[in-house]
């Protein structure tokens, strides 16, 4: 079953994230800010180097990796922020408000990720995780190949 849910977008998306990672307890610093500005500006997953650029660049002044790579771990344990594991990269969450399980569709030749929701699928990881005395707390699931464009360009 796909899971429905409003996706805010620009400010709105900028307004959500805040209250969502305020109603955690943090606190939204102008660095925050800044590095939710850039991860949400990329189209595709962005690495922590490529964020601790863009927000450089932004700042005029450097900005190491590792400090982003903190506020990335935050925002993901906020549900900001989703890892792409197998590319060691993030993306901003459409919808930070709402908890649920992701599927993410890497495309192999142009790093194109799609993000889909499909609870019944999540579902299904958690309760094999669970019938083998797992405690699932947070289902990676991704698919590897090519995106529709990258499939007819071969």
């Amino acid at each position: 079953m796909a899971h429905d849910h409003h996706e805010p977008e620009g400010t709105d998306l900028h307004d959500a994230a805040r209250a969502t990672l305020e109603r955690s307890g943090e606190q939204w610093t102008a660095m925050r800010a800044s590095v939710y500005a850039a991860l949400s500006g990329f189209a595709k997953p962005a690495s922590a180097y490529d964020i601790a650029e863009a927000v450089s660049r932004e700042q005029g002044r450097r900005i190491a990796a590792n400090s982003i790579y903190r506020i990335l771990d935050l925002f993901v344990g906020a549900n900001l922020a989703r890892r792409v594991e197998s590319a060691n990269a993030y993306v901003a969450n459409a919808h930070p408000a709402c908890r649920h399980d992701c599927i993410f569709l890497v495309c192999d030749g142009c790093g194109e990720t799609t993000h889909l929701d499909d609870d019944t699928l999540t579902a299904g990881v958690r309760a094999a995780a669970t019938a083998a005395g797992f405690a699932p707390e947070r289902p990676v699931i991704e698919v590897r190949g090519r995106c529709a464009r990258c499939a007819i360009a071969n």
